[in-house]
């Protein structure tokens, strides 16, 4: 069962991978770079600032150094632990991917910038909720843009991006809940 789910998810990748093409490939570029988006971290930090004050913003950015730490650090535990070669690395699928990136790595299973993506997207997202209703949605487009970047590129399966969903918004929703706790606890008091 195992073998036909990875036979599926590869034929999945192909077909998504095969999608691009050259007059794109510069826009995903952007979109896959780690850094692209810091300009949205600095707007989402101001929004919390603006809506929670200082107190609760350091509060926050404590919260999400940790969450980022965390959710980095078990999807590169993930893996060592199951060592599913990147698509970018089989030998068999070399002439059937479009690689736009510079650089493959060696395991993919499961997504880091889907993970994190994710896991910023929920938590900025809830706590953003109560004064920005459809801001979550905006969130969830862009960290479905990010992820699905990484097809795009050819170094992520499909459920290399889901399973990095899963965690990133388990554990996004864990760390705001964290950090409700803390800012009600310090920041309120």
């Amino acid at each position: 069962m195992i073998e036909q789910l990875l036979q599926y998810d590869t034929k999945l990748f192909l077909f998504l991978n095969n999608l691009g093409s050259p007059t794109w490939d510069a826009f995903w570029l952007v979109v896959t770079y780690r850094f692209t988006f810091i300009p949205l971290y600095v707007f989402l930090l101001y929004l919390l600032y603006k809506k929670y004050g200082l107190k609760s913003l350091l509060i926050f950015v404590v919260v999400i150094a940790v969450m980022i730490t965390f959710t980095d650090q078990i999807t590169n535990v993930f893996k060592r632990a199951f060592e599913r070669t990147r698509p970018c690395g089989v030998n068999e699928l070399a002439d059937n991917i479009r690689f736009v990136v510079g650089h493959c790595g060696k395991y993919g299973f499961f997504s880091g910038h889907a993970s994190n993506s994710m896991a910023t997207a929920v938590f900025a997202g809830l706590m953003l909720r109560p004064y920005y209703k459809n801001l979550i949605f905006i969130l969830l487009f862009w960290s479905a843009m990010v992820a699905y970047s990484r097809i795009y590129v050819g170094v992520h399966y499909p459920l290399d991006i889901l399973c990095g969903f899963m965690f990133g918004a388990l554990s996004g929703y864990l760390f705001y809940r964290v950090a409700n706790y803390f800012n009600g606890r310090y920041a309120r008091a």
